[in-house]
């Protein structure tokens, strides 16, 4: 089996490795595409280690079709289309992972996903799912702030959060992307260089605030992230781009009955409360039915063979790619 590896930091190539065992209550998975995330990044750069048991080869998530089933397994067939969402292992032609984890490719009508793009619904459409409904309860009409709206994350959150009825405000930094944003219904879309989104969604909102903000930054927009909270707001933060440490004024806080929430997917448990496959589980009754009538669709900025692994890599930290970059494993 090949796969990619990284040889040192900031050097990937495509390589033989050995094929991880087929283990009880798991399927294997023929790769079609792997989609790209930041955490594959920062393993790459030896920043960011996979959980214990985990496979030591990058990619968070995966599409293909089913190679064979391990013991237990009765809910998939050999040769089924599916995504599914990964501990590690995905940037590889074939990958083990529970089966719980598992789910088929959104295919109804005209909204049919290929089957190569749906790599690129498994991380966001978990992360999204559990951070912004399971975590903080958004409900129709509550007011979201998603900062990186043109990400992979934030293009997801944007189509699930105005099918919830939601109103949508983003943050990105350059024309086109806050065009994409507006394109999938976000207003006001904020270029973060020109103007202070804290202002502006208070203006947007009479003063209100956001009910739920997004964030990947974490350290740098700590403090601005709680003035734009509305009363009984939550702050989920799911990335740490602006670092790790910042003053948190806990007085802001009370008068606003306010949470920060800070959570991680990757390291997860496979069942039970809180487990990935309750999560996927979760995607597959509200979030695949968005999927198959149009509403919410993978937006893909780049496609790469998967032995340009390392060019993949370059585009999404230069910053210049909206939406997912995929890794092409096989036609």
């Amino acid at each position: 089996m090949r796969a990619i590896v990284a040889e040192s930091p900031g050097r990937l190539i495509w390589t033989e490795v050995p094929e991880m065992p087929l283990q009880q209550g798991e399927v294997r998975i023929e790769v079609t595409a792997a989609g790209i995330n930041r955490a594959d990044l920062m393993q790459a750069a030896g920043k960011y280690p996979p959980p214990k048991g985990a496979s030591d080869i990058m990619g968070l998530e995966v599409s293909g079709r089913i190679a064979a089933l391990g013991d237990g397994v009765d809910q998939w067939s050999v040769g089924q289309p599916v995504c599914a969402l990964l501990a590690g292992g995905g940037y590889s032609e074939y990958v083990s992972v529970p089966a719980g984890q598992v789910l088929p490719v959104p295919d109804s009508g005209d909204f049919g996903v290929e089957l190569a793009h749906a790599a690129a619904l498994p991380e966001v459409a978990c992360t999204v799912w559990s951070n912004v409904v399971m975590t903080a309860g958004l409900q129709p009409g509550q007011v979201v702030l998603v900062h990186g709206g043109a990400s992979g994350i934030g293009t997801h959150a944007i189509q699930v959060a105005t099918a919830l009825g939601c109103p949508v405000a983003v943050t990105a930094g350059s024309v086109n992307k806050l065009d994409l944003c507006r394109e999938l219904g976000a207003e006001p879309a904020i270029n973060y260089h020109d103007e202070d989104f804290v202002e502006r969604v208070r203006a947007e909102t009479d003063g209100a605030g956001a009910d739920v903000i997004l964030d990947i930054m974490g350290a740098a927009y700590l403090d601005r992230n709680i003035d734009a909270l509305a009363t009984d707001g939550r702050l989920i933060i799911i990335g740490m781009q602006g670092g790790v440490k910042a003053e948190l004024n806990i007085g802001k806080l009370l008068a606003k009955r306010a949470g920060v929430i800070a959570t991680a997917l990757r390291a997860r448990p496979v069942s039970g409360p809180g487990g990935k496959s309750e999560i996927v589980a979760e995607v597959l009754a509200n979030v695949w039915p968005m999927v198959a009538d149009g509403r919410v669709r993978p937006i893909i900025g780049a496609e790469y063979p998967i032995q340009e692994a390392q060019s993949a890599h370059e585009m999404l930290e230069s910053g210049d790619v909206s939406g997912k970059i995929l890794l092409r494993v096989r036609d």
